[in-house]
């Protein structure tokens, strides 16, 4: 029997309880194959004891493993930049994840944030450069602590990197229905590396005639978010562009709870692509068992349409539309009273039939 091998970062916070019960589903979902879970215990609490957030050859010991399934990652104890960095960052930059996928629609049951807009008006998948852009980290701080201080943080944009995932959501878009792809820029400010993207996006454009482009300013898409979500299918764009408009995304959807994702590298494997759910690690309400698993099942199903598992995809997600649909339990942030737990199990009585 095929055997996957998912390595387990719950890393901090709500981490610890949603991660635990989208194993719980994956497990119900599996036919014909089955899993072996390791969890690995790397985040904030191992920063506090060891004075980093992973051991130095932590991608050697990810790399053999099929998927990393990520909970959440900081604490209001490890700076941000810390923490987000030497984790997350280090793992995608290290894996050259270069596509993040992030899939923004309003499930059965849940009412849209935008008055006067159907379910059926926002359903956008986003395609975030993943790998460069605003996120490289190259810079540096002179005269620290003084008056005169300055901090110089440079964005990188090579024509490979751009090219590649502006082709991906190309394809992406070639294979949706309404054919549309919408792409995030600002070249009227930043006259370089905006302006190779656009260049970018217009050459590869020339391959996909039965794709229609819309290049917008990414103040004007974030506001066309909001008054014509229904015009956009695939958005794709840079690392902080998109990190920030798949924000307001799960907004639209009613919740961050409901935000998953997928890290991917379609074409080389230098390591195992990596699935998270994109809520932050709430520290505000950890320990208590009242998060949202929504995310990290709904992750889990995009986890197993990438792992080629499609009818398990499909009955992950069925099922979670299913229990959304009754809203018969939902957790607090939606309104309701359940736990954690028992969201998750309704999910898995679906999946069982």
């Amino acid at each position: 029997m095929k055997k996957y091998r998912i390595a387990l970062l719950p890393g901090d916070g709500i981490g610890h309880e949603v991660i635990p019960q989208a194993v719980r589903v994956l497990k119900a979902a599996a036919q014909g194959f089955e899993f072996e879970f390791t969890p690995f215990d790397w985040g904030c609490e191992y920063y506090l004891r060891n004075g980093r957030m992973m051991p130095e050859d932590g991608l050697e010991q990810l790399r053999p493993f099929d998927a990393i399934l990520l909970g959440a990652i900081g604490h209001p104890t490890v700076p941000d930049h810390i923490s987000l960095r030497d984790l997350l960052l280090r793992i995608r930059f290290g894996f050259d994840l270069y596509v993040n996928l992030r899939p923004i629609e309003i499930l059965p049951g849940m009412e849209p944030a935008l008055r006067k807009k159907s379910a059926d008006d926002i359903r956008m998948v986003f395609v975030r450069e993943n790998s460069e852009g605003e996120y490289c980290g190259v810079g540096g701080r002179f005269k620290r602590g003084t008056g005169d201080e300055v901090a110089i943080q440079h964005s990188v944009f090579t024509r490979r990197g751009t090219e590649r995932i502006i082709r991906y959501a190309f394809e992406l878009a070639k294979k949706s229905p309404r054919k549309r792809l919408a792409s995030a820029t600002k070249s009227n400010a930043m006259q370089y590396t905006m302006v190779l993207w656009d260049e970018v996006l217009r050459e590869v454009a020339k391959e996909y005639p039965e794709v229609t482009v819309g290049n917008y300013h990414v103040d004007a898409l974030a506001a066309r978010m909001i008054t014509h979500p229904e015009s956009l299918d695939v958005v794709v764009g840079s690392n902080l562009f998109t990190d920030i408009l798949t924000d307001l995304g799960g907004a639209l959807q009613g919740s961050l709870g409901l935000a998953a994702s997928a890290n991917l590298n379609p074409v080389e494997r230098l390591g195992p692509p990596m699935f998270e759910p994109v809520h932050g690690s709430a520290p505000d309400i950890a320990g208590r068992g009242i998060s949202n698993p929504i995310a990290s099942i709904w992750t889990s199903s995009l986890m197993m349409e990438h792992l080629g598992e499609q009818t398990a995809s499909e009955r992950i997600f069925s099922a979670l539309k299913a229990v959304t649909g009754e809203g018969k339990v939902r957790t607090p942030d939606l309104g309701g009273k359940n736990t954690t737990e028992e969201f998750a199990s309704a999910v898995i009585e679906k999946i069982a039939g």
